[in-house]
């Protein structure tokens, strides 16, 4: 028996029927693919809000590997942009548009440069004394919580209520016997605290940021990085004898002076300061001091630390028994604010520690300035802060955090101090060396913090 044969027109009608019905299936298929895109993405911004779902996620997932795995590949690629996966499906045809897209925005190519080794030094050395200071008060960051100054000015009435007690006693003691009224001008070491921390309540992190630390908008610190107990139980003593050297004091911007500083006289500039630091800890505590005064900024300020980093690193293998580093420098400050407090009688500059964290707040961290002795360089400064405070209250300004490493990683007892600025006298700066020197002894005597 013949088969019976389907008109040709029929058997075209047939053919075009299963094409249209192709072509339906594939809208319907890219339809629910791209409905289901959508989901995924949407589910991908709650989950980076904290509520994750597990199981919806792999099933969606699941389905867009077996039937549209194209999809589920663009939509990996574009989980790192802002906007919605169907769209960049579409600008596929687009190349060019697409590729303009993808850009990021000026404002964001600062952290592309923090990849880039040369960048970072250039920033590293033009930035350090740029501490977003807006109308005279520093722009703390996010982490920065304390916004006023409540502590610090209370340290300032402390240490003027400590020094008028000191004048009437020596005003009274005048009295009795007789004796011309003439004001001590000499430095006396501070015997007994002033202030003392009451630890327990400086427990939690804000706290312990609000009275200590100005976290600069470059960078973000951390439970991780600032911890009262961790900072204080680091072991900061000397270890070592005098018979060798034990302290290392250089400039990374030996070229930094003051409003009286005498043109081509280095005594009279931050390098005259390192001298007289260095002077006071081998006569006065017995410390065997290395002062090294080569310049790496006559050049070129920006490339300081990177042309300073080699030679400094020579320094130390060459003696392997130095176990401070000291990088003295003066910061930078409006005109019309003068860093100086009343010490004693004596008009004194008031300084800074300064550390960099080797983060930035865009990026994370940056791997090319690891600083395996980062939380060292912490709890040194924070020592340090603390001794200040406690012994010598307003005369430390907070502890400064930034991005960079400021070659801070040379040494576990790295410090970088801003020693007054451009605008105080020589007078006041080495008027602040007596006690920045007592407060750097009894750190390394191990005499503070109490930690108790």
């Amino acid at each position: 028996m013949k088969k019976r044969r389907l008109p040709v027109n029929v058997n075209n009608e047939i053919h075009i029927g299963r094409g249209i019905l192709r072509i339906l299936l594939f809208v319907l298929c890219f339809i629910a693919g791209a409905a289901i895109l959508q989901e995924l993405y949407e589910d991908s911004r709650t989950r980076e809000k904290g509520k994750d779902n597990t199981l919806q996620t792999w099933a969606e997932q699941a389905i867009l590997n077996v039937w549209l795995p194209g999809l589920s590949v663009w939509q990996g690629e574009a989980a790192a942009y802002d906007y919605n996966p169907l769209d960049r499906f579409v600008l596929a045809n687009f190349p060019v548009l697409l590729y303009s897209m993808e850009q990021p925005p000026v404002d964001d190519r600062q952290a592309l440069k923090e990849s880039d080794y040369e960048d970072l030094l250039l920033l590293e050395g033009s930035d350090e004394d740029k501490k977003g200071i807006v109308d005279g008060s520093l722009e703390y960051g996010e982490d920065a919580i304390h916004l006023d100054k409540s502590l610090e000015e209370a340290f300032l009435a402390e240490n003027g209520l400590l020094l008028e007690n000191q004048i009437a006693g020596q005003e009274e003691i005048a009295e009795e016997y007789d004796v011309p009224d003439e004001r001590e001008t000499v430095f006396h070491e501070v015997e007994e605290p002033v202030y003392r921390y009451q630890w327990g309540e400086l427990q939690s992190y804000e706290a312990l940021v609000k009275a200590f630390y100005a976290i600069d908008s470059s960078t973000v610190a951390g439970t991780e990085l600032l911890d009262t107990q961790k900072l204080l139980s680091k072991d900061m003593r000397m270890q070592g004898s005098n018979d060798q050297p034990q302290i290392l004091i250089y400039h990374t911007h030996s070229q930094e002076g003051f409003v009286d500083s005498i043109p081509g006289d280095e005594s009279t500039t931050i390098v005259g300061a390192g001298e007289k630091l260095a002077q006071v800890l081998r006569e006065q505590y017995g410390y065997n001091v290395i002062h090294h005064t080569v310049s790496y900024d006559k050049e070129a300020r920006d490339y300081a630390y990177s042309n300073a980093l080699p030679e400094i690193e020579k320094l130390l293998a060459e003696n392997p028994s130095i176990e401070v580093v000291i990088d003295l420098h003066r910061d930078e400050m409006p005109a019309d604010r003068r860093l100086v407090v009343e010490l004693q009688g004596r008009p004194t500059a008031q300084f800074m520690f300064f550390n960099g964290l080797s983060r930035s707040a865009k990026s994370g961290a940056i791997d090319y300035l690891e600083n395996p002795n980062l939380d060292d360089n912490l709890a040194f400064s924070f020592q340090m802060q603390t001794a200040s405070n406690e012994y010598y209250p307003g005369l430390a300004r907070r502890v400064y955090l930034k991005a960079y490493r400021y070659n801070m990683h040379v040494c576990p007892k790295t410090l970088l101090i801003e020693l007054g600025a451009q605008n105080n006298t020589l007078e006041e700066i080495l008027n602040a060396i007596d006690p920045l020197a007592h407060i750097l002894h009894l750190v390394l005597a191990g005499e503070e913090p109490d930690l108790n």
